[in-house]
């Protein structure tokens, strides 16, 4: 029982957006593992590049279930825009093949 009343109380607990906050986070790496079955055209490369982990490690108190989220998706996005280069790679060759 002292467990749990240490993580409701602690600065990142149950009571805490350091803890809510990271929990719907977790929808970001989804949605991107839902994407792997669309078209790569559809990425966008933009919001691929984006990393966000910085901000997790550098925020008071630290919080590592943000860390880890961002982690994942970043994983992910990285999965992605290696899909969308691989896209674009094709295309140029079939386009030279044209030609």
């Amino acid at each position: 029982m002292n467990i749990l009343r240490s993580f409701w109380n602690s600065p990142t607990g149950l009571k805490t957006t350091h803890f809510w906050g990271p929990t719907f986070n977790w929808t970001l790496p989804l949605a991107a593992a839902m994407d792997t079955k669309k078209p790569p055209e559809t990425i966008s490369v933009n919001m691929t590049g984006a990393s966000f982990m910085r901000f997790a490690w550098v925020v008071r108190p630290r919080n590592l279930h943000l860390l880890v989220c961002h982690i994942t998706n970043e994983t992910m996005q990285l999965y992605q825009l290696s899909r969308w280069f691989r896209a674009q790679r094709e295309q140029s060759k079939e386009e030279a093949n044209v030609e």
